[in-house]
C-alpha cells in the first residue's frame, strides 16, 4: 500500500504529484516527472515493466486501455538518492504537446495528482535536499536574463550563499558562547581582559556581516533589476532623459516646466537586467493642486528607487546641483548626477566622481553622453565583470540580513553594561539568519517563495 500523505505544518507531502518538466508548445522533446510513493508503480503500469534504478531504458509508453502513446525513455531515481528526496521517475517523449498532454493523463489516472508552481523544489527543500536559497537559486537560474546572472544563480545553487550565512552564524555562536559563559557567574563583573575579547569578537562579526550584505544587494540586483528615479528641478530634462534611455517617445516634452505631474514608468533591458526608470515631477514650491500632488509623489519615488539621478541643467553650475540633491535625497540613498543640455553650451561628454556620486555631463536632446550613462547604469545593476565570484539573492534576502544587522548593533554597547541582553540580541540576529536558510520558515512564506516557480520545478 502507497504511504500516507504526510503534513509538515499544513504542507501535503505525501502524496504522489506529477507535471511537464519541459515548456509549453512543440518542441523535439517533453519531459513529464513524477515524484512520490506511487512513482514507481505508476512508471511500471505506464511503461509495462520494472525500471532499474538509474538507467535510461527504451520504453512504449501505455495509456489504461493499452493503447500506445509513445516510444521514449524512462529513469529512475529511488529515494533518498533524488532531487527530491523521494522517488521520482523521468519520461522523455516526443514534444508534441498532444503527447506530453495524454502522458500525464495516463500518469494522472493511475493516482498522481498535478503537481503545483514549485512543487518539486518544495519537496527537495522539505526533504533537506537544498535550503531555502539554493531552492530559490532554481528560480533564478530559470529566469536568467544574461551569464551574469547565470554565474551568480549557479553559485547559490552551490551552496555560496548558505556558506556565507553558515559563516555568520558559527561567528555569532561564538559570541553568544562567550558572552553567556559570563551569564553563568553573575556575582562577579566581566575582567577587562574578557570585555576586550568580546568586543573584537563584535567587531569581527560586523564586519562579516557588512561583506555579506554588499555581496547579497549585488546579487539581488542581478535578480530583481533596479529601479531608478529621475529627479530634479523642472524642465532640467529629465522626461527627454527617460525617452533617450528608453528609445521611445514614453513622456511628454515641452519647454513649459511642470509638463511632468504624475509618475511614469518604464522599464528596460540592459544586458539581461531589468532597469525600471521611473520619471516624475520636478520638485519645486507650487501652489498648484495638480502639480503639488506631483511633487508629492515623486518624493515618495525617490524614497523607494534602489537608486537616484539627480537630472540638472548644466548652466545652473555643478554646485547648485549638489546643493540641490543633497536637500531633496535622504541621505542614506545614493545618487548620481546628470548635467544636461551640453548641446546648449557647446561641452562635450565626460564622467568624474565627486564625493562617492558619478557625475555625468551629457545631451539628453542629442543623445551624446547617453552611452556612457548606460555603461555606468550597466555596471549599477550589476554587469560589470568584479563580481565574478558572487551569489544570487532575492530582496527578502537583504531585508533578513539588514534585520540580522540591526540586532548585532543593538548588542554591542550591551557587551559592557548588559550582558543579558546583548546575549537576546544575538540570539534575535540568528533568528534573523535562519529565516535565510529555511530553519525555521513560516508556511506563508514557504508558500509566497514556491508559487512563482514554474510547473514542473
Amino acid at each position: 500500500m502507497a504511504d500516507q500523505p504526510a503534513r509538515r505544518e499544513g504542507i501535503l507531502t505525501g502524496d504522489t504529484i506529477a507535471a511537464a518538466a519541459t515548456a509549453a508548445g512543440r518542441a523535439a522533446i517533453g519531459v513529464v516527472r513524477i515524484s512520490g510513493p506511487d512513482a514507481a508503480r505508476i512508471a511500471r503500469a505506464v511503461c509495462g515493466r520494472e525500471l532499474k534504478p538509474r538507467h535510461a531504458e527504451l520504453c512504449r509508453f501505455r495509456a489504461a486501455d493499452g493503447e500506445t502513446i509513445d516510444e521514449g525513455i524512462a529513469l529512475y531515481f529511488p529515494k533518498p538518492a533524488s532531487f527530491t528526496g523521494e522517488d521520482v521517475v523521468e519520461l522523455q517523449c516526443h514534444g508534441s504537446p498532444i503527447v506530453v498532454d495524454w502522458l500525464l493523463e495516463a500518469v494522472g489516472g493511475l493516482g498522481a495528482r498535478a503537481a503545483g508552481p514549485g512543487e518539486f523544489s518544495l519537496r527537495a527543500f522539505l526533504n533537506d535536499k537544498l535550503d531555502l536559497t539554493q531552492a530559490e537559486a532554481i528560480a533564478d537560474l530559470i529566469a536568467s536574463g544574461s551569464r551574469a546572472q547565470v554565474r551568480a544563480a549557479g553559485h547559490s545553487l552551490a551552496g555560496r550563499f548558505s556558506e556565507r550565512v553558515a559563516g555568520l552564524q558559527a561567528k555569532l555562536t561564538e559570541l553568544r558562547a562567550r558572552a553567556e559563559t559570563w551569564l553563568d557567574f553573575p556575582d562577579e563583573d566581566i575582567d577587562h581582559t574578557a570585555l576586550a575579547e568580546l568586543e573584537e569578537r563584535w567587531t569581527a562579526l560586523r564586519e562579516a556581516m557588512a561583506l555579506v550584505e554588499h555581496e547579497a544587494a549585488h546579487g539581488s540586483r542581478l535578480s530583481d533589476g533596479l529601479d531608478v528615479a529621475l529627479a530634479g528641478l523642472p524642465n532640467a530634462g529629465k522626461s527627454s532623459l527617460m525617452n533617450q534611455l528608453a528609445g521611445a517617445e514614453t513622456a511628454i516634452v515641452t519647454e513649459v516646466p511642470g509638463t511632468t505631474r504624475d509618475t511614469l514608468r518604464e522599464t528596460i533591458v540592459l544586458g539581461g537586467i531589468a532597469l525600471t526608470l521611473v520619471d516624475m515631477a520636478g520638485l519645486r514650491r507650487t501652489e498648484d493642486r495638480v502639480e503639488g500632488e506631483g511633487v508629492r509623489r515623486a518624493e515618495a519615488e525617490i524614497a523607494k528607487a534602489d537608486r537616484v539621478l539627480w537630472v540638472a541643467d548644466i548652466q545652473d553650475g555643478l554646485e547648485l546641483a549638489q546643493s540641490g540633491a543633497r536637500r531633496a535625497i535622504p541621505q542614506d540613498k545614493p545618487y548620481d548626477i546628470v548635467l544636461n543640455k551640453i548641446d546648449v553650451i557647446h561641452g562635450l561628454p565626460r564622467q568624474f566622481d565627486d564625493g562617492g556620486s558619478t557625475v555625468i555631463a551629457l545631451s539628453a536632446k542629442t543623445g551624446a553622453g547617453v552611452d556612457a550613462l548606460r555603461r555606468h547604469l550597466r555596471a549599477l545593476a550589476g554587469l560589470d565583470e568584479s563580481h565574478e565570484g558572487g551569489f544570487s539573492a532575492r530582496r527578502r534576502h537583504l531585508a533578513a540580513l539588514a534585520k540580522a544587522r540591526e540586532h548585532v548593533e543593538a548588542a554591542g554597547p550591551l557587551l559592557a553594561t548588559g550582558l543579558e541582553l546583548a546575549a537576546e540580541e544575538l540570539k534575535a540576529a540568528q533568528a534573523a539568519l535562519d529565516a535565510l536558510t529555511g530553519e525555521h520558515t513560516s508556511d506563508d512564506l514557504l508558500g509566497e517563495i514556491f508559487s512563482s516557480f514554474c510547473i514542473g520545478k
